[in-house]
């Protein structure tokens, strides 16, 4: 099977042909090229897609991928990431492998084609051109003939005619024989030319169109095989990168079956304890003896002596119920027709209203517990060194996080002293080296360094111990221990006192603890002394007269001016200043507040 002797005769659909085969490679270029394109953006789109669930450092989003769950996922947007790198080793080997090689070779082909065919042309003229000698050839001996025919007719007439003289006749024969001689030698030519035309187009359809045909004939079937080479390789690259994407989804699958909802939960109990003991029971208030009605543990007229004999009764009951119970707001101003200071210790003794039990469970499971201390009075400062304005489990982590830092400080800070010290070794063998003296300054630095990060670490164990003696014990199972922060069991003196109810400092300890934290007021008071005072944001008028008789709170009367320094917070208390040297907390209820309205967030109310 040959095209050169089965279509011998059809060059110009050849012709047709094989362009078709190029357009047809160059369009399965153009396909390879789009589909390199596609997985171009898809594996970009994928890595912005990753990118964009990444957690943010330092931030608390990080924080909170500390869950099995959320480190599944971190490895998922992970193992996206390098299965969009797949993606794009598949882009780069079809480019390089089959877009390049291909482009190069239609080019290759095309120059060979257009050979091939410049060389069929070529044969086709030079066979054109002999038959044009032949057809020549051959009319001029047909021309011949018949001229000699004539003549010889000619001849014959005169020859016959008795009128004509014999010169006429001689001259009449001599004519006809030139032209037998002229048929003649166009016969030989016409028969010469004949003979190369046969040999000429023996050859031009048995050996040259053969051979050109066979060419052509060869290069499609190498554009064929080659096609089907890049359409193998085209599978080829995207088998390649199967096993590797395998070993994706597989990373995604081993990250899934890691997710540990235990872990998780105990987790969370890690991250959100407290460490305090839930409240105790409530006592029973009888209202039908008005003598012996229980004081309210939040009452702003409450003097230092009346909390401390109600403390000794109830500290082991309500005392312990202070963390999920909101603070106690003032009771809305009295009607006009009663005066405040007809009632028995004015508005300055507001009691609290009791609320259905089903509001206090309310609370005690949504409300977080206030945690409070003497710092907190100078509001948007930085947290206590020893964290103490945290719960105890929380406070626990934090120390035990401080003191692993400082160990690892010091590790470094000793690396480098050893670093230090082998290099003076250096400069002593080799003092051309360096001078040894010159390190020492160096090495007296870093053994400060060392010995204040060491009594850093000694600081903070010391409140580590503290805390730790103070957390309940619990077994294999989670059993609560009463009595964390009784004073029995926690002799030791709490760096910051836990605000209970409100910002005067009324608190549920007992009366060796109270006195100890007073003797810390006075230190913790020193340090604020210095700091400059809180900008006054409005101001406001008093509504009703109010004895502030415990700290932090101020005495106001009715229809005094005063200025306001911070606003309410939530916990319904306003904190005013009289003039410099006064300032602390009334009831907001109490007063009647006029916010600047240049003031961030500033808004009137009442």
């Amino acid at each position: 099977m040959s095209w050169g002797t089965e279509l011998w005769d059809q060059f110009d659909n050849l012709e047709k042909h094989t362009q078709w085969g190029i357009d047809i490679l160059e369009k399965y270029i153009k396909f390879v090229k789009e589909r390199t394109e596609i997985e171009i953006s898809y594996a970009k789109q994928l890595r912005n897609l990753s990118k964009k669930y990444q957690p943010k450092k330092n931030s608390k989003e990080e924080e909170e991928y500390k869950y099995t769950s959320c480190k599944a996922f971190i490895s998922t947007l992970n193992e996206m990431n390098d299965y969009a790198g797949q993606h794009e080793v598949i882009s780069e080997n079809m480019t390089s492998q089959i877009t390049v090689e291909l482009t190069r070779y239609v080019q290759e082909l095309k120059q060979e084609r257009k050979s091939h065919f410049h060389d069929g042309r070529k044969a086709q003229q030079h066979i054109e051109t002999c038959w044009k000698q032949l057809e020549s050839s051959k009319r001029r001996f047909e021309r011949d003939c018949k001229e000699a025919d004539r003549a010889q007719q000619y001849f014959e007439k005169m020859d016959a005619d008795i009128n004509v003289t014999k010169a006429d006749v001689e001259k009449a024969r001599q004519q006809a024989q030139l032209r037998h001689q002229m048929a003649e030698d166009s016969k030989a030519d016409y028969s010469s030319t004949l003979q190369k035309f046969n040999h000429e187009q023996h050859e031009h359809y048995y050996t040259h169109i053969p051979s050109i045909f066979q060419k052509i004939q060869e290069m499609e079937e190498r554009r064929i095989v080659r096609i089907g080479e890049s359409m193998k390789t085209y599978a080829e690259v995207d088998r390649q990168v199967i096993p590797i994407i395998g070993k994706c989804l597989d990373g995604i699958a081993k990250a899934a079956e890691s997710i540990d909802q235990k872990n998780d939960s105990q987790l969370v109990i890690e991250a959100y304890k407290s460490g305090f003991e839930p409240p105790g029971d409530i006592e029973f208030e009888d209202y039908t003896q008005p003598m012996k009605r229980t004081i309210s543990e939040t009452s702003l007229s409450n003097s230092r002596g009346d909390s401390k004999t109600e403390l000794k009764f109830a500290s082991k009951s309500k005392g312990k119920l202070w963390p999920f119970i909101k603070k106690n707001k003032p009771p809305p101003p009295p009607p006009a027709s009663a005066s405040p200071s007809a009632v028995p210790n004015g508005p300055q003794s507001p009691k609290q209203q009791k609320e259905p039990l089903s509001h206090r469970f309310n609370e005690f499971m949504t409300s977080k517990p206030k945690i409070h201390c003497f710092r907190s009075l100078k509001r948007g400062g930085a947290g206590p060194e020893d964290f103490s304005n945290l719960p105890p489990e929380q406070r626990r982590k934090k120390l035990q996080q401080k003191v692993d830092e400082l160990n690892k400080e010091i590790q470094k800070e000793m690396d480098q002293r050893d670093a230090i010290t082998k290099m003076k070794d250096v400069y002593i063998k080799n003092p051309q080296m360096g001078d040894p003296g010159s390190l020492d300054h160096k090495l007296t630095e870093v053994g400060q360094n060392i010995e204040k990060l060491r009594l850093e670490v000694q600081k903070f164990e010391a409140w580590l111990t503290e805390v730790e003696g103070r957390l309940p014990v619990r077994g294999e199972q989670a059993r609560r221990q009463s009595g964390m922060y009784e004073a029995q069991n926690t002799p030791s003196v709490n760096n910051c006192a836990q605000d209970r109810e409100s910002p005067d400092g009324s608190y549920t300890e007992e009366q060796s603890q109270e006195n100890e934290l007073k003797m810390m007021a006075t230190d913790f008071d020193d340090e604020f002394d210095d700091e400059e005072p809180l900008p006054t944001i409005g101001t406001c008028k008093a509504l009703y007269t109010f004895e502030g008789q415990n700290e932090g709170t101020i005495s106001i009367s009715e229809g005094e001016i005063l200025y306001v320094i911070e606003e309410d917070k939530g916990d319904g208390w306003t904190r005013i200043r009289r003039n410099e040297d006064e300032e602390g907390y009334v009831p907001t209820s109490y007063v009647e507040v006029y916010l600047d309205k240049n003031a961030k967030g500033a808004m009137t109310y009442i």
